[in-house]
């Protein structure tokens, strides 16, 4: 079966978030399933770069704006489609945004272009992969389902993956024409949202099957207060919803074989992860101690990832623990984080940025891994931290609630316990988690268990491929 994947970013060549590591990981857990997946992707300079023996398969005189090539090309186990289009992604920096932080003024046309490619090519553009199903991920991808559905042809099934509902792509209605839409497409039952022009909500009206990437967070997008505007619509379709679990690639995170780390380990020598928790305390110039529980954040610093609620929540966690923090994001708090630890020196760590080599050692060393998110569609770090047995601390929403079993009484006595959960998404409930993971971190015994089955949990894609092979076996027998 062949599946096109259409995606703004992908991981190893380009990220900026959770959504290009599935659209990197899913495709090669596919493969052993007998699915030929390839990743139609922008043609960013840090992806061209990369691109092993590209071949010119296409050439567009004019797509939104100057000529555009259809690239074939491997990179690593990869098979990609990039469309090199230098007049709309020959830039420096962020995929999305300018040096000051605000969207590039032409994201409409940019990522129209991919989605036009997408669907060029699932209309059969390209005689040697004409596709079965087309696999479209967030608002970036959102009107190859619209584009498809206004061709008038046979088409391929569709999918469309919702990894934040935040982000929705919302453009000005003269944009219609420009981008190559005809008017009847401006409705409630098109693009039309708001008055706008809504590439995600095209992507939610006109696909043939949604998923989300929990099972929690598919049902939570139903409801008012979490669905952003889309809560009727999802509702609605609710027929063709759901949620499945992303996995992480566990070659990459393997604390049995992380170069990144001072000390590898696995569960029979868990004793080792010691080193790594005095080796990460000494790079962020913490104390180096092995009685106070290091606890640890690898997030976007912003409201959505809760990181103003555990600033305000850090005279609680500093009367049991230490933090270290790997993160960037909202000014305001990378300012107040900066101050942390200058205030608190010894006992409060700050990198800002992203730096993946501390991110694997702060999952090598960190005892609690904090996720203290106000909404999560799935989150990735809790699945890491499980697999390296950093204890997960997280808020009960979305994939954290699904991939967490708080460490409650029952949980405990069951022997199934893998981390801490705190509802509501206030600062009192976060201190109280705070302080019920300083008091289990005291019982040695008790905590080793806690990581054990933290690390004994299967996070790999393997069975959330299983679930997306299915998906697509159901979607080709409908049509």
């Amino acid at each position: 079966m062949r599946i096109l994947s259409v995606a703004s970013e992908i991981f190893p060549l380009i990220k900026t978030g959770g959504l290009a590591d599935v659209a990197g990981a899913l495709p090669l857990a596919l493969a052993p399933l007998d699915f030929d997946v390839r990743s139609l992707v922008p043609g960013y300079p840090a992806v061209l770069r990369q691109l092993e023996k590209p071949v010119a398969v296409h050439q567009y005189a004019n797509l939104f704006g100057g000529p555009a090539r259809l690239l074939d090309a491997q990179a690593g186990k990869l098979r990609l489609f990039a469309l090199d289009a230098p007049h709309l992604y020959d830039r420096p920096g962020n995929p999305y945004t300018n040096a000051e932080g605000k969207d590039w003024p032409d994201n409409a046309q940019r990522f129209a272009a991919l989605a036009r490619a997408g669907a060029d090519i699932s209309l059969g553009l390209l005689p040697g992969f004409v596709p079965d199903v087309v696999h479209a991920h967030d608002w970036q991808a959102g009107l190859t389902a619209a584009y498809l559905h206004y061709a008038g042809k046979p088409r391929p099934a569709t999918l469309a993956t919702v990894h934040n509902l935040a982000f929705q792509g919302q453009f000005d209605k003269a944009l219609l024409p420009t981008l190559g839409l005809p008017p009847e497409a401006f409705a409630i039952g098109g693009v039309e949202y708001y008055g706008t022009i809504g590439y995600l909500k095209a992507a939610l009206q006109l696909s043939d099957r949604i998923t989300t990437v929990s099972p929690t967070y598919a049902r939570e997008i139903m409801q008012p207060e979490s669905g952003m505007g889309l809560d009727g619509l999802l509702r609605a379709r609710r027929a063709v919803v759901s949620g499945i679990l992303n996995g992480i690639d566990t070659e990459v995170w393997d604390p049995a074989h992380d170069e990144h780390l001072a000390a590898r380990y696995d569960a029979r020598v868990l004793r080792l992860r010691a080193r790594d928790k005095a080796a990460l305390q000494q790079r962020m110039d913490l104390d180096v101690d092995a009685e106070r529980p290091l606890f640890g954040v690898i997030s976007r610093l912003s409201w959505q990832k809760g990181l103003d609620l555990l600033i305000d929540a850090l005279p609680a966690l500093l009367a049991h623990g230490q933090l270290a923090v790997l993160g960037s994001g909202d000014a305001a708090l990378e300012e107040k984080y900066t101050r942390a630890a200058e205030d608190h020196r010894g006992r409060v760590g700050c990198v800002l940025g992203y730096d993946e080599e501390l991110a694997h050692q702060i999952q090598g060393g960190a005892d609690v891994l904090l996720v203290p998110s106000r909404f999560e569609p799935c989150g990735l770090t809790q699945l890491c931290a499980l697999r390296y047995g950093a204890v997960p601390l997280v808020a009960r929403v979305g994939g954290l609630n699904d991939t967490v079993i708080d460490a409650n009484d029952m949980a405990l006595d069951a022997g199934v316990a893998t981390g801490f959960q705190f509802a509501p998404i206030d600062v009192p409930a976060l201190e109280g988690a705070i302080v019920r993971a300083a008091s289990a971190f005291r019982d040695k015994q008790a905590w080793s268990r806690l990581q054990l089955n933290g690390m004994r949990t299967d996070v790999s894609w393997e069975q959330p491929a299983r679930r997306y092979a299915q998906l697509y076996r159901d979607l080709l027998a409908t049509r």
